[in-house]
């Protein structure tokens, strides 16, 4: 039992997941401050494409596990995330360089969220079901840091040069720039290529760790073969799934970048149905039957409710992860005061607005820090009853965010609304660490040893779209005026499931009692 408990705790190289794909978000910040000669309309396409690819790369991800073996897919993910790494901190040194070098970096961090998914998928196979919500909760609550980690991180390995002479020259900032612990004045000299280089320091020990320190077990996966035909079957479906990721996004982005035809709501379904047609119609061989056996969770309706639910606690994880510094910003950095007709006006300066890189790491480090206590409680008294009570509270707790919203969207000093907005998110953050944990259970009782990790993978995988939809909903309706309606509509979503999880889970002829 020592080798298989090595080969179970990949949590810390998943951490590539939330930064490979949320790095962006604060490198386009910063390529702002440095006067990189993009709008932000086209910078926000570097965090659309980051987030939709590593959302889609963790599809063929769920299924890697059964198909090559638990130690070749996480070495081998591991280790390519070393490829975005260093690309990143070259284009970066490049202002002049176009648009779309950029957005190829974006891209393949996407590699990332793959990371994440096969570790999940991994992990569950070595724990009996009485443990299954405290073992998936410490790894994911341990990978998960990631997204504080990278808050907290990125901007300070951008003020030093780490690596002299072979790591560039560094650039002068135009704006005045942050960290938690303070500002970073305009004039300062910023290494911004270091947000990418900097993770080459963990990911080559990691990616060694993962290999000496894990092994694949023959009972999920009998027949990986030799690594190299393990690592050629894991870079065939990881290369195929970049396609839809790439199609979705060219439908979906504006001109010049992609065509803007279709909305969000279109190009996410899209997106997960042409990975798994190109998954299904690609695969050849004896990776062809393996797939065929692993497709079959999709037969299973407790697949489509647990994704639902996962939804509700990791797709809100990582979605408020990305808005809240977006809303902390417009909302609280902006005075919105009244003209001569009465028009609220959002233009102005507010200078007693709080900082937003000095609050926006608390909640995904309350989140992450909770899930192995949601996990171990609900391992205690039952995974489906510990999402209920915490859906409830984000009904509640979104409903009552919006309210705050709306109040400090319509007042000249919206920060006297700060401290309650940030408790009321902390609270929302609380409760999807907790449900992450009790979600972490309740897959784990219902599926069996060989279904309950690709579904942990899946459904993962859709819950991160959350990154992409949920600053996009806040942001659209903070745009409009009306704030409060993004958090009103995440309170419909999650009474909806609430009642589903009753319906499931927790009601007297329940298909699973309280699993």
């Amino acid at each position: 039992m020592a080798t298989e408990t090595m080969g179970s705790m990949p949590a810390t190289p998943s951490k590539g997941a939330d930064i490979a794909e949320g790095m962006w978000g604060i490198i386009t910040v910063q390529m702002l401050n440095l006067g990189f000669p993009f709008t932000q309309a086209e910078l926000f396409t570097l965090t659309a494409i980051a987030g939709i690819s590593g959302a889609t790369m963790r599809i063929p991800a769920s299924f890697l596990i059964r198909l090559a073996g638990g130690r070749n897919t996480i070495f081998l993910t591991t280790a390519m995330l070393l490829a975005p790494a260093l690309g990143t901190g070259i284009v970066l040194q490049h202002k002049d360089w176009p648009l779309w070098a950029f957005q190829l970096m974006a891209l393949w961090c996407g590699v990332g969220g793959g990371n994440f998914a096969s570790s999940m998928s991994n992990i569950s196979t070595f724990f009996p079901k009485r443990l299954q919500g405290t073992g998936l909760g410490l790894n994911a609550g341990l990978g998960n840091f990631g997204v504080t980690t990278m808050q907290v991180v990125i901007p300070l390995v951008m003020t030093v040069g780490i690596f002299g002479g072979i790591g560039g020259e560094p650039m002068t900032l135009l704006k005045d720039s942050g960290w938690i612990f303070g500002k970073i004045p305009a004039g300062t000299q910023t290494y911004i290529q270091n947000a990418g280089f900097a993770w080459l320091l963990s990911l080559v020990p990691l990616s060694i760790l993962c290999w000496f320190g894990m092994n694949n077990l023959k009972t999920v996966s009998p027949d990986t073969g030799h690594p190299l035909v393990a690592f050629a079957k894991i870079t065939y479906l990881y290369t195929l799934a970049f396609v839809p990721s790439i199609l979705g996004l060219y439908l979906y982005l504006p001109k010049p970048t992609g065509l803007g035809l279709i909305s969000m709501w279109v190009a996410i379904p899209l997106d997960i149905v042409s990975a798994l047609l190109v998954m299904k119609l690609a695969a050849f061989g004896p990776m062809k039957e393996g797939v065929a056996k692993q497709f079959q969770i999709f037969r299973n309706k407790h697949t489509w409710s647990m994704t639902a639910l996962y939804i509700v606690t990791f797709g809100s994880f990582i979605g408020f992860s990305m808005a809240l510094p977006l809303s902390m910003k417009v909302i609280f950095g902006v005075s919105h005061v009244p003209d001569a007709n009465g028009v609220m006006q959002h233009t102005l300066n507010n200078p007693n607005a709080p900082s937003v890189l000095a609050y926006a790491w608390i909640g995904p480090f309350v989140g992450a820090a909770v899930r192995p206590l949601g996990g171990w409680i609900s391992d205690k008294v039952g995974g489906s009853i510990v999402t209920q009570i915490i859906s409830a509270v984000m009904v509640v707790a979104s409903i009552a965010v919006g309210y705050v919203m709306m109040q400090a969207y319509g007042s000249a000093t919206p920060e006297t609304h700060f401290p309650l907005f940030l408790g009321l998110f902390m609270l929302l953050f609380f409760a999807t660490g907790i449900g992450n944990g009790s979600t972490f259970r309740t897959i784990g009782v219902i599926f069996d040893r060989t279904q309950a990790g690709p579904v942990l993978g899946w459904t993962s995988a859709i819950a991160a779209y959350g990154a992409f939809v949920a600053p996009i909903v806040i942001g659209e309706q903070i745009k409009a005026g009306t704030p409060q309606l993004a958090m009103y509509g995440f309170a419909v979503f999650y009474a909806i499931c609430l009642v589903l999880n009753w319906w499931f889970y927790l009601r007297a002829n329940a298909y699973v009692k309280n699993p």
